[in-house]
């Protein structure tokens, strides 16, 4: 077996253990190359092949200088330190020693993926940097173009996108996945790329979009690109429901959501509401779907009670739920008949956005909470054979929902109607085919319960120590050493971890091939445009030619102009 060493540029030589089992330490005076992520391996002899070796992969973690040229030769300015540095023995220009900290990964097995031997490399040992192409294979689940790959990018180290990073989609939807960014970091565009990757012919997944800002319309771009066109006739379909689209059944709400719509309660209020639904439960035979006009009926049931005389008495609470219900009645997203059902959403080689940018926030909650809880309803009882083909709810396929701006759905210290449900999917979900993509620039602010469960991590520039901090305890796979990284990070620069890689990695997105529907406003340009458009329109009223006065005239002694 050739060794790698053979072939890949040496870069130093092992020095010796690092500060615990699982790195050493390495001298090297390359400093172009030893870059915090870098990846770079040393050779052992196979376990039980003698005439084998295994390649050693780690990952570097830290650097520090410990020999260099005297500071005095870079205070004076007049000083060549090139012809300094020849003189006293130095190669110049690369006179300087470092010490570099290695975290080990391990052997890379193709069926295993990496195993640790817990082999110290012995001091002396050759370190070399890890060809491209090896890299590849190693960093990526998938490869691209394979069924189930989605190429986000390349990696970040490697010039000139030389190691492309294709991601597991399996393990995505499965195992639920988080996009953390701050502000103008790139994360619905980094979104945008996945959703594109889900509607590639190699995967034609199903999937829906809470949108509350408006920018995912652009993904309509799709339909008739030929980048996504397939020999088979595919092409991904885009459904874009407005506002004026979004419905909701009436009956399909419980009574934690009507309590999210009402305005503020008493504790009476409350109760009665809540024996309210129980009478309704009572009722409920088949499709049973009731509408507010039946909710009123129970309310007023439930606050109903017989004096002494043995008349029935019914007491305040009922007419002041009725006044809150009827203007629930009057909302445009909630109605007796018309609904979003599951089967409406979903369809495998289709991408469903829901705009909720003129939604208020309690409604968006609701909305939210009650599409979630019916689409997680629907696959459990298709995949328990409960339901069949035509009925509203069969959804005899995986789902991806992704969900943006988590952090109103599922916020941390607040309570929230979406947060249970959520909670219940994520922790339960993957068993029945809804997987889940959270995405929201506040990290700190989200539900920690919620943030744990997705396995495949996405972290974009974050400057809030708050959401710095929250990220140590929340995302444990990405490595303290790369977390460092996040305040250096620019627009399009990602750390990818969790299910979805092999080890974790820094990556350059790659370009959207649909137009990215959530720029950032150019607020001088569009002042500029404003002012020039409004002098025109100024000067065109100033030059425009006076119209002549009409002149008077008299008929029957009457003036008429």
């Amino acid at each position: 077996m050739t060794s790698l060493a053979q072939s890949n540029p040496v870069i130093g030589t092992v020095k010796g253990p690092g500060e615990d089992g699982n790195q050493y330490l390495f001298i090297t005076a390359d400093n172009h190359q030893v870059k915090i992520g870098e990846f770079v391996f040393y050779e052992i002899a196979a376990p039980n092949d003698s005439s084998g070796t295994w390649e050693i992969l780690g990952k570097i973690s830290d650097r520090r200088l410990i020999d260099h040229l005297p500071d005095r030769l870079f205070a004076d300015t007049q000083i060549s330190p090139d012809t300094i540095a020849s003189l006293i023995g130095f190669a110049y220009p690369n006179p300087e020693i470092y010490e570099v900290t290695v975290d080990v990964i391990g052997y890379f097995h193709p069926a295993l993926g990496f195993i640790n031997p817990r082999i110290t490399p012995t001091p002396g040992a050759k370190v070399c940097i890890v060809a491209d192409g090896r890299l590849q294979q190693v960093v990526n689940k998938k490869q691209p173009g394979e069924v189930g790959s989605a190429q986000i990018g390349s990696l970040l180290l490697r010039a000139g996108g030389a190691v492309p990073v294709a991601l597991d989609v399996k393990e995505i939807v499965s195992t639920h996945m988080a996009i953390l960014a701050g502000t103008g970091s790139g994360k619905s565009y980094t979104a945008g790329v996945l959703i594109e990757e889900f509607l590639q012919p190699y995967n034609r997944a199903a999937v829906l979009i809470f949108d509350p800002h408006g920018e995912y319309n652009t993904l309509a771009e799709m339909r008739g690109h030929a980048a996504f066109q397939a020999s088979d006739g595919y092409a991904p379909k885009v459904q874009i429901l407005t506002p004026d689209d979004i419905q909701i059944r009436m009956s399909s709400l419980d009574y934690y959501d009507i309590l999210t719509l009402l305005p503020e309660m008493s504790d009476r209020q409350q109760s009665i509401l809540n024996k309210a639904f129980t009478i309704l439960g009572k009722h409920k035979r088949g499709d049973y779907r009731w509408n507010v006009n039946d909710l009123i009926a129970a309310v007023y049931e439930a606050d109903t009670t017989a004096d002494d005389e043995g008349n029935d008495k019914v007491g305040s609470s009922a007419p002041a739920l009725e006044w809150k219900l009827d203007r629930l009645a009057r909302s445009p997203y909630f109605h007796q008949v018309n609904h979003m059902a599951p089967r409406d959403l979903f369809e495998p080689g289709q991408v469903t956005v829901l705009q909720m940018n003129e939604i208020s926030q309690e409604e968006q909650q609701v909305i939210c909470a009650a599409v979630l809880r019916q689409s997680y309803h629907a696959r459990i009882n298709t995949a328990r054979d409960k339901i069949e083909a035509g009925d509203e709810n069969y959804l005899p396929f995986p789902v991806f929902v992704l969900v943006e701006e988590a952090h109103r759905f599922a916020p941390a210290k607040e309570p929230s109607r979406c947060k249970a449900v959520l909670r219940t999917i994520l922790s339960e979900g993957r068993k029945f085919g809804l997987g889940v993509g959270l995405i929201t620039q506040r990290p700190g602010k989200l539900d920690s319960d919620v943030l744990s469960q997705c396995m495949s991590q996405f972290l974009m520039r974050i400057v809030n120590p708050v959401d710095q901090e929250s990220l140590k305890y929340g995302v444990e796979a990405a490595g303290r050493d790369l977390l460092k990284e996040l305040p250096a990070l620019t627009k399009g620069q990602v750390i990818i971890s969790g299910a979805c890689v092999n080890t974790p990695v820094l990556c350059q997105v790659r370009q959207r091939l649909t137009t990215h529907g959530g720029e950032t406003l150019n607020a001088p340009q569009a002042w500029q445009g404003y002012f020039q458009k409004h002098r025109l329109r100024t000067q065109q009223i100033k030059d425009a030619p006076v119209a002549p006065k009409p002149t008077s005239t008299t008929f029957n002694g009457v003036s008429i102009e």
